[in-house]
């Protein structure tokens, strides 16, 4: 048999090929997407799969799909004041919010972490739940996909309807419904506030009824929401400086 034809040579001929597909099969789909609206995430189908498999009747899965033209700049605003205020400006990530998170991990036992919005997108919508180096390679890959190829309305309009504020509750619509009984579009600045500030750990912290801690933070969301400009400030957040969309 031929060297070139031996079997380890069949292998790797087969990973790359395996490799590349893979390659385009994510960027078409990061293409697709930055027009076409995802009618599910990972995440979502995870949490239903897992619901299922467990039998959790209390699971009740709630989600609208609107435009950022139909949600309240408010809550984009507050989201960003809470999660990432870097966002108009990095690429994907925050390299003082990762050193930081490092230097407190290396001193605590609670994991902080430093997932900017971009991040979250890439994974909620593409990964799995849990920790890994892989997961963590494939969100990386994914982010950068991500930003090269959304403008940063795209990733922030995607965010809000995916982003999950409460059991089972995903995306500005459905919370704002359960939770306010108003669509997204009526949100104030106090309810985007409130729903940015449980998005941390939506299934501990309620929107519903606010524990200390969370009115606590929805305070300090709307400081920060002032101190970057109020929703004026996102207008035109594609024309940042270094943004090429």
């Amino acid at each position: 048999m031929a060297r070139g034809n031996s079997w380890p040579v069949r292998l790797l001929r087969a990973i790359v090929w395996a490799l590349a597909l893979c390659v385009v099969l994510s960027v078409a789909s990061v293409m697709l997407l930055r027009w076409i609206n995802p009618p599910y995430s990972a995440f979502m189908a995870d949490a239903q799969i897992t619901a299922w498999m467990s039998r959790d009747r209390t699971y009740v899965f709630r989600h609208d799909w609107v435009d950022l033209t139909r949600i309240s700049p408010n809550l984009p605003l507050a989201v960003v004041a809470a999660e990432d205020q870097k966002f108009p400006e990095h690429w994907g990530f925050d390299v003082e919010a990762i050193e930081r998170a490092y230097e407190l991990n290396g001193h605590r036992h609670r994991v902080h972490g430093a997932s900017t919005i971009s991040q979250q997108v890439a994974k909620n919508l593409f990964l799995w739940s849990g920790r890994s180096y892989l997961r963590k390679g494939l969100e990386a890959y994914f982010t950068v996909l991500i930003e090269s190829c959304w403008p940063k309305r795209r990733i922030l309009e995607v965010y809000l309807n995916i982003a999950e504020f409460g059991y089972g509750t995903y995306g500005a619509e459905a919370a704002a419904e359960r939770f306010f009984h108003k669509s997204a579009a009526r949100l104030t600045r106090a309810d985007a506030a409130v729903l940015a500030a449980v998005l941390p750990n939506p299934r501990r912290y309620s929107a519903a009824a606010p524990s200390g801690y969370v009115q606590r933070r929805r305070e300090w969301i709307l400081q920060q929401m002032q101190a970057l400009g109020g929703p004026e400030m996102l207008n035109d957040i594609d024309a940042y400086p270094n943004r090429r969309h």
